[in-house]
């Protein structure tokens, strides 16, 4: 089967199921593993927001948004020269990525013959469900039922383990800052990550969209922990961040930052690592038996 990946989530899923040899198209985004690009035809690109700042990169989403412009285009010559039989899209945030209705109307406009899938979670059980339909839709559904079965015996462990440690005592607050100018909530299956990290969500709603939120509110919530976790960064870019909204952040919280693509925003396996990640801030090492510090980092 010949696939076509537009989503940085798909590509992690479809290299999981063992499947890289019949991956053709990625996007400019595709970053993990290291060598999702290599070899492959760049089907998505985009806007180079590297030398913007936060603010910046906002305020020109919501200009292009507004004019009805896209913020992907995607290359149809590209795709052609794919000949997929199957395409990973999705219609989940028009921000993250190119729209299904856009692939719909390529493959018509080439008479493709390939089948597009969308790929929507709006929860940690529908990310790691979306595995399975990606397994099926590619012909190996033994393959998605025993990657499934392992990220979830991997969140039962962590509750297990996290239960233990925090027996009769309150839950630590968290939350979780996805964009920091203006600050917006992390929404989705951001909260559910945290919950099964052992935290307690505050302020983001799960399966419900990122939103954005004021510096007031976020001093009201009163979170034991803040981790800054900004859509698009990694580890070191989320500390420097981290860094510079620190005098806006409750004086009493403890400060984390966090790569954001690994283990986050993406709707993919590393969801699961996520939660790991933030288990290990929460309560230590000795819970998780991890060590976390390549993707969360203490800033204060």
């Amino acid at each position: 089967m010949r696939i076509v990946s537009l989503l940085p989530s798909t590509t992690e899923i479809v290299f999981q199921l063992g499947l890289a040899n019949q991956l053709l198209g990625v996007t400019f985004e595709c970053n993990f593993p290291p060598e999702a690009r290599q070899g492959r035809e760049i089907v998505v690109g985009g806007i180079d927001t590297h030398h913007l700042t936060p603010l910046e990169i906002d305020e020109l989403v919501r200009a292009k948004v507004a004019a009805g412009e896209d913020l992907y285009s995607l290359d149809e010559a590209a795709l052609q020269r794919c000949d997929p039989d199957l395409i990973l899209s999705q219609d989940l945030c028009r921000v993250c990525a190119v729209s299904s209705g856009n692939v719909d109307e390529a493959v018509a406009k080439l008479q493709c013959h390939a089948a597009v899938l969308q790929i929507d979670p709006q929860t940690i059980d529908e990310v790691i469900e979306s595995v399975r339909t990606v397994a099926d839709a590619a012909g190996v559904p033994e393959r998605g039922a025993a990657l499934v079965d392992d990220l979830r015996r991997r969140l039962r462990v962590l509750r297990e383990r996290v239960d233990a440690a925090v027996g009769a005592t309150p839950r630590p607050t968290v939350f979780v800052l996805e964009w920091i100018d203006p600050p917006f909530v992390g929404g989705h299956w951001v909260p559910d990550i945290v919950t099964a990290a052992g935290g307690v969500p505050l302020l983001g709603m799960p399966g419900q969209r990122s939103v954005p939120s004021t510096w007031e509110a976020i001093a009201a919530a009163d979170p034991d922990h803040v981790i800054v976790s900004p859509c698009g960064y990694s580890l070191d870019g989320a500390v420097q961040q981290a860094l510079d909204v620190l005098p806006r952040l409750p004086d009493r919280a403890a400060v984390w930052a966090v790569d954001a693509d690994a283990v986050m925003v993406r709707p993919g396996p590393r969801v699961v690592d996520g939660a790991e990640a933030v288990a290990t801030a929460l309560f230590g090492s000795g819970v998780t038996g991890l060590d976390a510090d390549t993707v969360i980092r203490r800033v204060r």
